[in-house]
């Protein structure tokens, strides 16, 4: 039977943390000048205008995938206005970055707490590590909560960013290629994307193939930086 105390904790964590995303998107795009996410309310930590333009990602399947899994999965989105990104590729180009870029900002949160915790004698490294449990603790009273939250936060946070920065469309690593392209690659490029709208499930196809394998080393790399000394994988 799925945990579906510990499932509504990531779905918790899940919700705030692409609501982040989402957000640092449209703040992102306005700073470059496109105000369509902002005009629709995501430039905002409110849950509700993000709840509103993606419903079902955002409650309907995940909260179904808990009740069957104890895992959430689902999805979110931003709206931007294609012409800008193609007057203004560098500016398209940060406002994807802006997404993982958040989340790699929870993570460091999470990381530094941790650390803290760690030198501060109240919580410490565990036998074994797993998505979601990545520090352990003696205490009492609300600390194995709290432990368990922030590795829930560290581990939904790393794989949204690591996910999420993979150059494969539709993913925020391909939007963000124009940093790295000429501007007559960067046109070709954006022409074929939006000419070629089946390579988006192509990409997100291949994307979770590479990603089943590219996660759990990246997850061991950063939960041994937590513990000096300690060597996990």
């Amino acid at each position: 039977m799925p945990d579906i105390a510990s499932g509504f904790v990531y779905y918790a964590v899940f919700l705030f943390s692409t609501v982040l995303h989402e957000a640092a998107h449209a703040w992102a795009a306005k700073l470059g000048g496109d105000l369509t996410a902002y005009h629709g309310g995501q430039v905002s930590l409110d849950p509700r205008p993000h709840i509103k333009r993606e419903p079902f990602g955002m409650v309907v399947l995940p909260v179904l995938s808990v009740l069957a899994s104890g895992w959430p999965f689902g999805y979110a989105s931003a709206p931007y206005d294609p012409q800008w990104a193609m007057r203004h590729p560098k500016r398209a180009a940060w406002m994807a970055l802006a997404g993982p870029g958040a989340n790699l900002l929870l993570l460091l949160v999470a990381f530094v707490m941790i650390r803290a915790g760690a030198a501060a004698g109240v919580l410490h490294a565990p036998a074994t590590v797993r998505f979601g449990h990545v520090a352990a603790t003696s205490a009492a009273g609300v600390w194995p909560g709290v432990v368990f939250l922030l590795g829930v936060v560290l581990s939904m946070n790393l794989m949204l960013a690591a996910l999420n920065l993979l150059p494969l469309p539709p993913l925020d690593g391909s939007a963000a290629l124009p940093l790295l392209l000429s501007p007559s690659a960067t046109l070709s490029y954006q022409r074929f994307l939006w000419t070629q709208p089946a390579v988006a499930i192509i990409g997100m196809l291949v994307a979770w193939r590479i990603f089943a394998v590219i996660y759990h080393p990246i997850f061991l790399a950063v939960v041994n930086l937590l513990y000096p000394g300690v060597r996990y994988g």
